[in-house]
């Protein structure tokens, strides 16, 4: 007999306290190893439709609602004995007599019976004579085609008569399929054509349906899904995701998409696929900085629960620990990385003895550190014949001429303090292993490709071999906020025609999504003329609209502040569900304000108590990158503040302002796009430009 569980049981189990999760997931134990124990009693839910689903007794008043036939046992749902039933009474489970995706169906006379306004017209006022009653959004979509992407026969009608305005009340009660075919019609006014799959499948095989139901096959696998079962992305996964996960590609391949859609997910699985798939698999899983590894570590550690042997062959670091380990082991010393302080001293301390004062401080170190050091140039041939991607100021032969001294000189003096750069680090890895036949990773998975330097991809491609599945990327350029954009294909990277684009958003709210992407052009190219289009993104949940105040000095901010944390709490978001940013340090002072305001504790990311239940993470938008929280504060968005006025001041020329909005814009969408149900976005007046972008049409 096939044991399963449904992502409806999991979020049920979820809710409930952690004294009555206990009791459940040791009935749920008991299950698996006799589907009839003695111990357990079974009750038919007598007002159900469907015959299979029987209630199973956990203790006085919990119960199991299971989905029993003969060849299978799903575990389905799980509450009080009253909301248990009810929930039981309201569904069946069926393969849809179209796709043969088992569904989890409500049925819509009962749900009609509890939400009547969802059949009937709305109760507004009469419409003036010239404002004509909002038309059906899916009138032009025939039965036939609402039956291909998986709408049940039974909602066939409500689906055709749906408003705009009343849609996303009717797409809850739609399985997942169904209601994000419809979102993407409402988008882009484009109905998705489903992949076909082969009529004889099993039903709980089917694409769509996995990404409800899992076949559990061991108590390890159960223990996983029933341990951490908010974790939803570490047992189901979107059949968009799951295609990317299990592909098999022949050379470098990324998978890209907006904030939320998630590209993390795909990687974490991607990792631990190929570990799983070959005993002798030596994985990289690695990413921009190592507390983001750090997460990414606690993240694996849920996906390969009881797989020890799958979870030793992952080496997960960020990219510049991996350069520090692989340098120690290739020359026997740790290095020595100069900070940004000395680089730039040894900088301005070389032009001013070679009499070169025509060029700013900030391009000396820009012009080094995104053009010499990343190229690890040598020579002032090899200088002049360097591709200068993302660097707007142009530089003729004679300037080149007059910066090469600079630059050789600056080095010299690093070197004579026994001092090297993170791009020599990277560099120095690259030499030693390029060669090597034997490398130190059969597979690489990278995520926020997006923010990888020219350095850091030449060592990545050292570290593996030529062929299938060696490197895979993860990343959005809609989020690059680190690096300069700069050419792959000029590295041998090129993912043409083995890049995904993921389309689906389940971290945001269709409200803070659709305000975040004002922020950023409907189309992004990288240098090598691949683009990525975020028109045609969906969320798959509805939530309030993102709060945006004006104020009118500091103190009416922290008020404003502290009444969208007491309206989270209140609504059950606990402290440590929520975020608060702003652009630099000198404004956090204000995020603390406000959360002490609220009668909560701040805690700085870089605290180890950082993100623990009661306390406020608190911190900068670079600290925001790579989390996600139910309620975010994106504080101090004053003009001069955002975009930062100290980076405008150091501009060289009008191209290299557009580079430095560009990448504060982006800065700022990543904050935004860290929450998912609740948004506030404060600043004093004047300001910033970037919140009339947030509230355009």
């Amino acid at each position: 007999m096939e044991f399963r569980i449904a992502d409806s049981f999991t979020d049920a189990l979820a809710r409930l306290p952690a004294q009555d999760q206990k009791a459940v997931k040791t009935s749920a134990f008991d299950l698996q190893l006799d589907p009839s124990p003695p111990g357990l009693q079974f009750h038919r839910i007598e007002k159900s439709k469907d015959p299979h689903f029987w209630s199973i007794r956990v203790n006085r008043d919990l119960r199991i609602i299971v989905h029993k036939t003969a060849d299978s046992l799903l575990l389905a749902y799980v509450d009080h004995h009253d909301k248990a039933y009810a929930w039981a009474e309201r569904r069946r489970i069926e393969a849809h007599p179209r796709t043969g995706a088992v569904q989890i169906v409500e049925v819509r006379e009962r749900v009609e019976q509890a939400a009547p306004d969802l059949f009937i017209p709305a109760l507004v006022p009469e419409p003036a004579p010239s404002a004509p009653p909002e038309p059906p959004l899916f009138a032009r979509i025939t039965a036939d085609d609402l039956l291909a992407v998986g709408v049940p026969e039974d909602w066939l009608a409500a689906v055709q008569t749906a408003t705009e305005s009343r849609f996303f009340d009717l797409a809850p009660h739609l399985p997942a399929e169904a209601a994000e075919a419809l979102l993407e019609y409402a988008a882009t006014g484009r109905l998705p054509k489903p992949e076909p799959v082969a009529a004889t499948i099993d039903p709980f095989s089917h694409p769509d349906a996995q990404r409800r139901f899992r076949t559990v096959e061991s108590q390890a696998e159960l223990q996983a899904a029933l341990d951490a079962p908010w974790e939803k992305w570490a047992v189901f996964l979107h059949p968009s995701q799951r295609g990317v996960v299990e592909r098999a590609f022949t050379g470098p391949a990324r998978v890209a998409g907006s904030a939320g859609t998630g590209k993390t997910v795909v990687a974490l699985h991607r990792a631990a696929r190929l570990a799983r798939a070959d005993s002798g698999a030596k994985v990289l899983l690695t990413t921009f900085s190592q507390p983001l590894a750090d997460a990414l570590s606690r993240k694996l550690a849920v996906l390969t629960a009881g797989e020890a042997e799958v979870r030793a062959r992952i080496t997960v670091a960020s990219w510049e620990r991996l350069a520090d380990e692989l340098y120690q082991l290739a020359f026997g010393c740790r290095p020595r990385v100069a900070p940004s302080d000395p680089v730039r001293a040894a900088l301005v301390a070389a032009a001013q003895a070679q009499g070169v004062s025509t060029f700013s401080d900030r391009f000396l170190l820009g012009e080094f550190t995104q053009v010499v050091d990343a190229w690890q140039v040598e020579s002032l041939e090899a200088y002049t014949g360097t591709p200068r991607s993302g660097r707007k100021s142009r530089l003729g032969a004679r300037q080149r001429e007059r910066l090469w001294p600079v630059f050789a000189a600056a080095r010299a003096v690093l070197h004579e303090q026994g001092l090297v750069t993170w791009p020599k680090v990277f560099g120095a890895v690259t030499a030693a292993y390029s060669e090597r036949a034997s490398k130190p990773f059969t597979h690489i998975v990278v995520d926020e490709a997006q923010d990888l330097g020219v350095p850091e991809l030449r060592m990545l491609c050292a570290l593996a071999p030529d062929g299938a599945d060696a490197l895979f990327f993860a990343g959005d350029l809609g989020q690059r906020i680190f690096q300069p954009p700069f050419s792959w294909k000029a590295l041998g990277v090129d993912v043409r025609g083995r890049s995904t684009t993921l389309k689906v958003n389940y971290r945001t709210s269709h409200q803070i999504r659709e305000a975040a992407d004002r922020l950023l052009p409907g189309v992004i190219r990288d240098m090598d003329g691949r683009e990525e289009a975020r028109r045609g993104t969906i969320s798959v949940f509805d939530g309030p609209a993102p709060e945006i105040v004006r104020a009118a000095d500091q103190r009416a901010e922290t008020a404003a502040a502290v009444a969208f944390i007491a309206a989270a709490r209140a609504d059950g978001i606990g402290a440590e569900e929520i975020g608060a940013f702003v652009r630099s340090r000198p404004q956090l002072d204000r995020a603390r304000r406000a959360v002490e305001g609220a009668g909560l504790v701040p805690v700085e990311g870089t605290d180890p108590g950082a993100g623990k239940e009661g306390r406020v993470l608190i911190g900068t938008l670079h600290l925001a990158k790579g989390l996600e929280f139910k309620a975010v504060l994106v504080l101090a968005c004053d003009d001069q503040v955002l975009p930062l006025q100290q980076r405008i001041d150091d501009a060289t020329d009008e191209a290299d302002l557009d580079e430095i909005y560009e990448t504060e814009r982006q800065l700022f969408y990543v904050a935004c796009t860290r929450a998912r149900d609740r948004l506030l976005v404060t600043g004093v007046q004047p300001v910033s430009e970037f919140l009339d972008d947030l509230e355009r049409d």
